[in-house]
């Protein structure tokens, strides 16, 4: 029996914090993940606004007390003056894991060339995964799952791909995908035969 993941699902949002308008980054998420995860798993959920310092305490918060395996944050990565979502995800941060960041980029651009002023990051604090997402849900998918073809065929694959073996390699829960939404790279030594 697998380990329950749990996950933190942190929007980050100055107008969607105060009710100005509503979030949609925390339901395109968990929406994404109930197709793409067949392993157990929950969400803890936070709706927060483009604070450095709020930021920084909920992520050290659902790392340390609510104890979350992957948190997965979305808005406050562009350029302007209120986006600090990476300053404040490499202030709590252990290890940066540059790769999820530039993949993310490399995957935007296929859709639209202002994907260069993104600045997600992706770090791991004790034994948690957390990554920076684009803050709309069509590039939270697109980046999560990849890019398909007209026929729906994948022909670059979404940084997901690799986080359940990054989760095996810092503690976490094996969690295991719908190989038809996502399906997860293991080396053949780390894949568990069900």
């Amino acid at each position: 029996m697998n380990k329950e993941l749990v996950v933190g699902l942190v929007s980050i949002s100055d107008r969607a914090s105060t009710g100005a308008y509503e979030d949609k980054g925390i339901p395109a998420l968990r929406d994404w993940l109930a197709t793409a995860l067949v392993s157990p798993w929950r969400a803890e959920t936070r709706l927060i606004p483009d604070d450095r310092e709020s930021i920084e305490n909920t992520l050290i918060e659902l790392v340390d007390r609510s104890n979350c395996h992957l948190i997965l944050t979305t808005g406050g990565t562009g350029p302007a003056p209120r986006d600090v979502t990476p300053e404040a995800t490499l202030a709590v941060a252990d290890k940066e894991m540059p790769g999820f960041g530039e993949e993310m980029r490399r995957i935007s651009l296929n859709f639209v060339p202002t994907a260069i002023l993104s600045r997600q990051v992706a770090v791991i604090r004790k034994q948690t995964l957390i990554i920076n997402l684009p803050g709309q849900p069509k590039s939270i998918r697109e980046t999560l799952e990849g890019v398909r073809t007209a026929d729906g065929q994948v022909s670059h694959v979404g940084i997901f791909a690799a986080v359940p073996y990054c989760l095996d390699l810092i503690g976490g829960p094996y969690a295991e995908t719908d190989e038809k939404v996502i399906k997860a790279f293991r080396p053949k030594s780390a894949a568990r035969n069900n």
